[in-house]
């Protein structure tokens, strides 16, 4: 009941032989086309910051560290008080256990 059936492979029931191969013939195409020629790409112009821009970025730059300087204070918070949860029932532990 508790031992496990390993499933046997199934044996062919006719002749084997390997698959034939057939050499590919290579017919001559069509020549490739010329490449056509490359167009030049038109100059971008340089983007334009204007003061409600900036002050936009540098508000929403600040918005993101403080925001991911809350989530890591936070996880370290979280560290620090398993640590010394754990910490206390250690000695709790220690105590409570008799001497030998």
């Amino acid at each position: 009941m508790f031992r496990p059936k390993v499933p046997t492979m199934p044996q062919p029931t006719g002749p084997v032989a390997p698959p034939t191969v057939e050499p590919a013939t290579i017919t001559p195409g069509a020549p490739a086309p010329p490449p056509a020629p490359v167009t030049p790409v038109p100059i971008r112009l340089a983007v334009r910051l204007t003061p409600g821009t900036a002050l936009a970025l540098v508000g929403g730059g600040t918005a993101v560290v403080l925001v991911v300087g809350a989530v890591l204070v936070s996880m370290l918070l979280a560290v620090a008080l398993t640590a010394t949860s754990v910490a206390v029932c250690a000695v709790v532990i220690r105590s409570v256990l008799p001497r030998r």
